[in-house]
């Protein structure tokens, strides 16, 4: 979930061994519906279960379908010490904390702003890489969707109202899951580049460790269920396979494929997708700066990416999206 500006990738992706079976464009289409369907799998996971265990359930599956990825490609975790470590730190920033905030903040939020929020993230990126990265030189363009982008944010927040009728605790936990996303690949770009893993072996272990430090966490702030309703069960299996797991290897042959920079593209769908689940699904309901601000802020995260990049793509690197997005 998510997506964005991003470092380059850790190592060019392998060209794919035989022609896809499907069309990259229906791929790319199942990628949206899977990562934009992942913030209406959230809510109705919540509504059975505490967002600790939606989160290592979320992980705990998406897991075992990269486990599975690896066995059946006979691909090894990645050695050394130093780099598990940055993979735990990395592991929290991608994974482990985006996903419990997202989880936290829709016990009080529609997922149609969750969604949207999730739709910042490249702003958030933008930003920081101009701090953080010294490659990333400032143009007009970029620092035009820079302010377009946010303040399609206060758009969809209704910053004219005074924010009234919504949820300040639940908006900036959403809004900080999106800002853990750029932090964490711009750690990732600084510290795990050039590792010589596949991207398939650094997800895999990324999860993981994520799924680790879930399980440590949950205990100390939930109880057990004690009952096991199967509709958000079925969300969260859902949520996991599909949106953490299999979402990741579709978008690994996306950008074989098509490249990184197409692939991409898929977050500009994300926002409408989740929007329109959560109208036409959980009956949510819309007010007309929402989608008018998600179209802003999609404007300004296109402007953000515009203008020439030195040093090659920097566009996400596929295990840096375990997300998702999201």
């Amino acid at each position: 979930m998510s997506s964005v500006t991003s470092p380059r990738p850790l190592a060019p992706a392998a060209a794919p061994a035989g022609r896809p079976a499907l069309d990259w464009r229906l791929r790319f289409g199942a990628l949206s519906l899977v990562w934009g369907f992942s913030f209406l799998l959230i809510k109705v996971g919540t509504d059975g279960y505490a967002p600790f265990q939606v989160t290592l359930g979320r992980l705990v599956f998406g897991t075992a379908v990269l486990a599975a990825a690896m066995a059946v490609k006979r691909e090894r975790l990645p050695r050394g010490a130093r780099t598990w470590s940055h993979l735990t730190v990395a592991a929290f920033l991608l994974n482990a904390l985006p996903f419990s905030l997202f989880a936290y903040a829709e016990l009080t939020i529609p997922s149609t702003l969750a969604g949207i929020c999730n739709a910042t993230s490249p702003l958030w990126g933008m930003a920081l890489s101009l701090v953080a990265l010294s490659e990333d030189r400032p143009t007009r363009v970029r620092v035009a969707g820079l302010g377009i982008g946010f303040l399609g944010v206060l758009t969809v927040l209704g910053a004219w109202q005074g924010f009234s009728g919504l949820d300040a605790r639940g908006t900036a936990m959403a809004l900080a899951a999106s800002l853990s996303y750029p932090v964490g690949w711009i750690y990732v770009r600084r510290t795990l580049a050039g590792t010589g893993d596949s991207h398939l072996s650094m997800t895999g272990a990324q999860l993981f460790l994520a799924t680790v430090q879930l399980a440590v966490v949950t205990p100390l702030f939930t109880t057990l269920p004690t009952r096991f309703p199967l509709l958000p069960l079925l969300a969260i299996a859902a949520l996991g396979a599909l949106g953490t797991g299999i979402a990741v290897l579709i978008q690994y042959g996306l950008v074989a494929e098509v490249g990184p920079t197409t692939a991409q593209m898929v977050t500009y769908f994300i926002p409408v997708i989740a929007t329109a689940a959560g109208v036409a699904v959980l009956g949510e309901s819309l007010a007309w700066s929402t989608p008018v601000g998600a179209v802003i802020v999609l404007a300004g995260a296109a402007l953000t990416q515009a203008g020439p990049r030195r040093g090659g793509d920097r566009s996400p690197a596929p295990h840096r999206r375990a997300t998702a997005r999201r």
